[in-house]
């Protein structure tokens, strides 16, 4: 018996959902910050750890109760703890491919939807330092999972709130003095607030 590819799958279930009612397609732009970061990758005054901005945008499609999500997002400065510092400039870039599962919008209409989510995908991790020593610039594999929950004010313009943690897979580093342990591995939170537009 054949397996049924994943992508498969999901596409049923967005149709099945979009049966009853149509797609809610959405726009997010979102603001928040990472905390409680973790990696293997030279980090210096354990700036991973801290609080950093991060600035980004989703696209959201849900049915009624099944969606997907694209997200990308960037978090400047993010191996910076402050200045003056060593690390002339960094940042982590994520972008993820998601699975959404919402309450049932029939039941959520006029009340806050909560919603949970994983899927997959990229993240980069940049900096330099100050002497050129450390120069790292890195793509890892990655998966990410979170919970939100959104609500309209109008038709068409909604808030959101939402925490999403993100895990790279770890991956064996080619670059020498980089990284302890020899692997690169890069984690974290984000918790952030977005403005919602229907499309």
């Amino acid at each position: 018996m054949r397996r049924i590819p994943f992508a498969i799958v999901v596409s049923a279930m967005l149709l099945s959902s979009g049966r009853a009612s149509a797609a809610d397609k959405q726009i997010r732009l979102y603001l928040g910050g990472t905390f409680r970061g973790d990696t293997t990758f030279v980090n210096f005054d354990d700036a991973a750890r801290k609080p950093h901005l991060v600035v980004g945008a989703s696209a959201v499609t849900l049915g009624d109760m099944f969606g997907v999500d694209v997200d990308f997002g960037d978090a400047p400065g993010f191996f910076q703890a402050g200045s003056p510092s060593l690390v002339l400039s960094s940042r982590v870039t994520t972008l993820t491919g998601n699975v959404v599962f919402a309450a049932p919008r029939r039941l959520t209409e006029y009340t806050l939807r909560p919603y949970v989510l994983a899927g997959a995908g990229l993240m980069r991790a940049r900096f330099d330092d100050y002497f050129g020593a450390f120069k790292v610039a890195s793509v890892l594999p990655g998966w990410d999972v979170g919970a939100g929950a959104i609500g309209f004010l109008t038709n068409d313009v909604g808030v959101s709130w939402e925490l999403r943690r993100f895990q790279s897979l770890a991956r064996t580093s080619d670059q020498r003095g980089l990284t302890i342990g020899g692997d690169e591995r890069l984690s974290f939170w984000r918790a952030s607030v977005a403005l919602a537009i229907r499309y």
